[in-house]
């Protein structure tokens, strides 16, 4: 395509969204409004996500050895284990850590209790391995790959935790999912109809221009420009309204619920909207594309 047509193509869709100005602001405003619920079912799910992901790097596996195992033998497993795909990260508990961990957690308050085992640790057989995973559905695999390794004797995890954390954060995805989706397949929708009224009220000029030679394209153009063009005004409005809210939302949690940052963090603007921003744009622009070729194709025919 020529520049001096680019340009004229460009000017003709501006033409059509002043022509139909009501009809350009209901879709605006209804892009708008599923963009901006997108991306405030994104900022939820992500920060849901980014929980469930901390919650999951606590959900910790202890493996204990046999009393015959040697340190050789501890080390081989150690290696092994990191050579897992589903491996995290791993900690070596030794027997005297192991009492020392015990006694800050059960002697806290008497410690003089404690005392009597001073030259006799009765943890002496307890040396293990904390091992936390990358991804927590993967629990039940490692478990069973570690109890068949020589030298373990037993393995301690909480098969229900990561089964709850896993459950719930496909529950989230999924239901998420389906809304965004909706949401998209009505932006569409709202588009097309915008666009087919453009093309309603300029059929006999398109006639003409079909009739003298043009082709396809130059035809079609104008009306992706006025489809991009909605599409992108209407992600652009609710990603600033969305920023401005996201961040004092975060102020006002951490105002109000002291200490908050220790059970949970919550993802910062920057990283929520250096992904969320570019996403808006690209789907508004493409939700504008998406309905003016859908359009074109049903009522192009003159």
């Amino acid at each position: 395509m020529k520049i001096k047509t680019f340009f004229y193509c460009l000017k003709q869709g501006f033409i059509n969204l002043k022509r139909n100005k009501l009809f350009t602001l209901a879709s605006v405003g209804t892009i708008t409004a599923c963009i901006f619920l997108i991306g405030l079912f994104y900022a939820v799910l992500v920060n849901i996500q980014h929980i469930v992901k901390s919650a999951e790097g606590n959900v910790c596996i202890e493996i204990f050895f046999d009393k015959e195992a040697t340190d050789e033998q501890i080390k081989d497993i150690g290696e092994q284990i990191k050579r897992r795909a589903e491996f995290g990260t791993i900690e070596y508990i030794s027997p005297e850590q192991a009492w020392e961990n015990y006694k800050n957690q059960y002697f806290a308050e008497d410690p003089e209790l404690a005392e009597g085992f001073a030259d006799d640790n009765p943890l002496a057989d307890s040396d293990s391995y904390k091992v936390t995973l990358n991804d927590v559905s993967m629990q039940d695999v490692f478990v069973d790959f570690v109890n068949d390794l020589d030298g373990v004797r037993k393995v301690n995890y909480s098969e229900s935790t990561a089964d709850t954390l896993t459950d719930f954060g496909k529950i989230v995805g999924f239901i998420s999912g389906a809304i965004i989706i909706i949401l998209l397949a009505v932006g569409i929708f709202l588009i097309s109809n915008t666009i087919m009224i453009g093309i309603t009220v300029r059929k006999e000029e398109i006639g003409i221009m079909k009739l003298m030679g043009a082709k396809d394209m130059f035809v079609r153009a104008p009306f992706m420009v006025e489809g991009v063009t909605i599409g992108i005004i209407g992600a652009l409005i609710p990603m600033g309204v969305l920023y401005i809210i996201y961040k004092k939302v975060i102020v006002y949690i951490l105002e109000q619920f002291n200490g908050i940052e220790n059970v949970m963090t919550l993802l910062s603007t920057g990283e929520v909207f250096s992904v969320l921003l570019p996403a808006a744009l690209i789907i508004g622009g493409g939700i504008g594309i998406i309905g003016s070729v859908i359009t074109m194709r049903k009522h192009l025919r003159v």
